[in-house]
């Protein structure tokens, strides 16, 4: 079978864009990805979004964005897996063009949570969990981080301080990218200070909620002419894996099995060990669930990937760079977006222009996608070729 490439990728600046409607979001970004590719033109469009049909009224996108970018008659639909919508929907085009059926896909992630304000927001947000179980207890997708930060910090001693490491991380290397919503580096000070949000969550423990649309264009690799003009990014790995939703049921909540399986079937499948990729492309939603995912990964044991963090590990320049262009903590979070936009800055790492952030000789890469804490965990292996 050949292998199934990546030819071209497109993003918006993530920040409030009050000014432009989700399709205008979704439409730039696939006009900018067909451009990247030569113009070409797919023949099914998948779609992650989460929240369209409750904060910006607009359900069936499949049919409106394949009108408004000029595609009508192909297949479109949207994947809705939460946070993990994006990268679900990179999964559903990857197995598409690997299957035969279809010979280009486009996978577009758009998000638009500006378009509300208010109590509805939370309530929008509080879909990712258990709603008979969870949220009508009052239960949120930050109070569930809270939970988990608390229980991680007495279970291993993990001092308070050791979280930032994450948001500081985050930032610097937000400062480098020009589609990201905060493009400065913060200072220690400026962490330790920052009122809590949900004790021990504070605000930067956090990655803020924003709008944006990214997307990419899958086909085989002898479709494209031999003169094609980007180096080729293959799909060499790829999984989804689904926990149990309600983190009550879980045996043990600060074990992300579903992101720890996901991780070690795609690497499986592409023929590497975890520690074999250049960088990997973590959900930073809040910064436990990084510690979290690294060490269901097997770069870290339970209760030590702090300890990565504060070493200097996890930098651009160190053994296992994360958040490259700035996580979702300093690129933004667009939560069904966020998926493919993780794929787009991993393929411009492997491409080799990722301007200042770029990794020397970055020759693979480990994209992941969570769903809540880990309820839905999608994982790709990404090789340049």
């Amino acid at each position: 079978m050949s292998d199934v490439v990546i030819a071209g990728i497109g993003q918006t600046p993530v920040g409030e864009h009050w000014e432009l409607s989700l399709r205008t979001l979704a439409v730039r970004a696939i006009q900018a990805a067909r451009k990247d590719a030569g113009g070409l033109r797919p023949g099914a469009m998948y779609i992650g979004n989460f929240l369209a049909s409750m904060l910006s009224h607009q359900a069936n996108l499949g049919a409106l964005l394949a009108e408004w970018s000029g595609l009508e008659g192909i297949e479109a639909y949207t994947i809705e897996s939460a946070g993990a919508s994006g990268g679900s929907a990179f999964r559903q085009g990857y197995l598409a063009v690997a299957s035969g059926l279809v010979d280009v896909a486009l996978v577009v992630g758009a998000e638009k949570y500006n378009d509300s304000t208010g109590p509805q927001l939370e309530f929008a947000l509080a879909q990712t969990g258990d709603y008979d179980y969870e949220m009508v207890q009052g239960m949120t997708p930050v109070t569930q981080a809270a939970i988990l930060m608390q229980r991680y910090m007495y279970q291993y001693n993990v001092p308070r301080p050791a979280f930032g490491e994450i948001p500081l991380l985050a930032h610097a290397n937000g400062a480098n990218n020009p589609n990201a919503l905060f493009q400065k580096a913060i200072r220690r000070e400026v962490y330790d200070n920052s009122e809590f949000y949900s004790d021990p969550l504070n605000m930067f423990d956090m990655a803020p909620y924003a709008d944006g649309a990214a997307a990419v264009l899958l086909t085989r690799r002898d479709l494209l002419p031999p003169d094609f003009p980007h180096p080729l990014v293959r799909v060499s790995g790829s999984s989804a894996v689904i926990d149990r939703l309600a983190l009550h049921d879980r045996p043990d909540p600060l074990a992300f099995e579903a992101a720890g399986r996901s991780v070690q079937q795609a690497c499986r499948q592409a023929g590497i060990l975890p520690t074999d990729v250049d960088f990997f492309e973590l959900s930073d939603t809040f910064s436990i669930y990084a510690f979290l995912s690294l060490e269901a990964a097997g770069y870290a044991k339970a209760g030590e990937a702090w300890r990565m963090a504060v070493e200097g590990k996890l930098a651009l320049t160190g053994e296992l760079p994360i958040l490259t262009m700035g996580g979702l903590k300093a690129r933004g979070n667009p939560i069904g977006a966020t998926g493919v936009y993780q794929v787009v800055e991993a393929v411009q790492q492997l491409r080799g222009t990722a301007g200042k952030n770029q990794i020397p000789e970055a020759r693979r890469g480990l994209v992941q996608s969570l769903g809540g804490p880990a309820a839905t965990a999608v994982s790709h292996v990404l090789e340049r070729i």
